[in-house]
């Protein structure tokens, strides 16, 4: 069991759920009322983990 590969799947599923959050939070205010620090924090969040999640998936190797 690799260790590497579950931590990269969980930052992926951490970044996907962010990224999800930030468009719902993006679709329920309007125009007026959005936070864009709100906004900013999650959306770069949920992209930095996403990348790094796949990265880690990707660059780690199958040993068995």
């Amino acid at each position: 069991m690799n260790i590497k590969r579950i931590f990269g799947a969980l930052l992926t599923a951490l970044g996907i759920a962010g990224l999800i959050y930030t468009a719902v939070v993006f679709t329920n205010t309007t125009g007026g009322n959005r936070d864009i620090k709100q906004l900013i924090i999650y959306g770069v969040l949920g992209l930095l983990f996403f990348a790094s999640g796949i990265s880690l998936v990707r660059n780690t190797k199958d040993e068995s």
